[in-house]
C-alpha cells in the first residue's frame, strides 16, 4: 500500500506539473502581440494662392526697343525664381507655339524689375511670353509695338512777347537719313493761346491742339537739312513756351 500511495502522489505531481506547463505556455502565447510598422505619412501637394505666379506688361518703347515690365509675385513650389527671361515673336501664333523667337533678353535677380529688348523694326507688333527656372511659361502672352522711327524734330523760340500776344519762331530738322518729303509739327497751348497768322506753313484748325505743316516750297527737306516757320499768337506767353513735336 505504501508503494501504491507513492505512485497515486507522483502521478499526481506529474499532472499538476503538466497543467502548470500547459498554463504558463497558454498565458505565454496569449502574451507575446505581433509586431506592427508604422505606415509612412503621405505628402500632400501646397495649397497655393489662387493668383498668376508671375505677371507682366510693356512699360515703355522706342522706335527700336520694347521694356517689358515683370512681377514675380509666388516664390517655388508656387512660383519661379528669377531671372526671368522675356521673349519676343512676330506673330500671336509663333508665341503660342513657342517657336521662330525673334529676340530675346534675360533680367536681373530682381522679383520685380524690367527687361529692354533691343534692335527692333520701327511701327512693328510683337508678341512676348515669359520664361523662368528653365521653364516656358504658359500663362502669360502679351502684346508689344515699337514706335514709329523719328523723321524730324521741332524746337520753338520766343522771338518778341508782350501782354497781349507774342512772336515765335519754330525750327524743322530732318533727323530720319533719308529724304522727307513732307512734315507735320502740332503742340498744345497751356490757356487760351491762339495762331493770329504764319508764315513759311500752313496752320491746320484751331483750339488747344495746335498743327502746322509745311508749304509747298519747304515740306521738302533733305537728308540732316532744316527749315523754319513764324507766326504772331494772340495771348499771353506760355510759361513754359512752347514745345512742339514732329512727325
Amino acid at each position: 500500500m505504501p508503494y501504491r500511495f507513492g505512485v497515486v502522489l507522483a502521478g499526481a505531481a506529474v499532472a499538476l506539473a503538466g497543467l502548470a506547463v500547459g498554463g504558463l505556455g497558454s498565458a505565454g502565447a496569449s502574451s507575446a502581440m505581433p509586431s506592427t510598422t508604422a505606415s509612412p505619412t503621405p505628402t500632400l501637394p501646397p495649397t497655393c494662392p489662387p493668383v498668376l505666379p508671375i505677371t507682366g506688361g510693356v512699360s515703355a518703347a522706342t522706335a527700336t526697343s520694347v521694356t517689358v515690365s515683370y512681377a514675380i509675385a509666388l516664390a517655388p513650389p508656387c512660383g519661379y525664381n528669377p531671372p526671368v527671361t522675356v521673349t519676343l515673336f512676330a506673330s500671336q501664333a509663333d508665341a503660342q507655339q513657342w517657336q521662330n523667337p525673334v529676340a530675346e533678353a534675360v533680367s536681373g535677380p530682381e522679383r520685380f524689375g524690367t527687361v529692354t529688348i533691343g534692335g527692333l523694326t520701327p511701327d512693328t507688333a510683337y508678341w512676348f511670353r515669359f520664361g523662368a527656372d528653365g521653364r516656358q511659361l504658359s500663362f502669360v502672352l502679351g502684346t508689344a509695338r515699337t514706335t514709329p522711327r523719328q523723321v524730324c524734330a521741332a524746337t520753338a523760340v520766343i522771338d518778341h512777347g508782350w501782354s497781349g500776344g507774342f512772336v515765335a519762331t519754330v525750327t524743322v530738322r530732318n533727323v530720319s537719313g533719308a529724304a522727307l518729303d513732307g512734315w507735320r509739327v502740332s503742340w498744345r497751348w497751356a490757356a487760351d493761346q491762339r495762331i493770329v497768322s504764319a508764315w513759311n506753313a500752313i496752320v491746320e484748325g484751331s483750339g488747344a491742339d495746335v498743327t502746322v505743316s509745311g508749304a509747298s516750297y519747304n515740306r521738302a527737306l533733305s537728308p540732316g537739312g532744316s527749315t523754319t516757320f513764324g507766326m504772331l499768337v494772340a495771348g499771353g506767353v506760355p510759361p513754359g513756351g512752347i514745345a512742339p513735336t514732329c512727325a
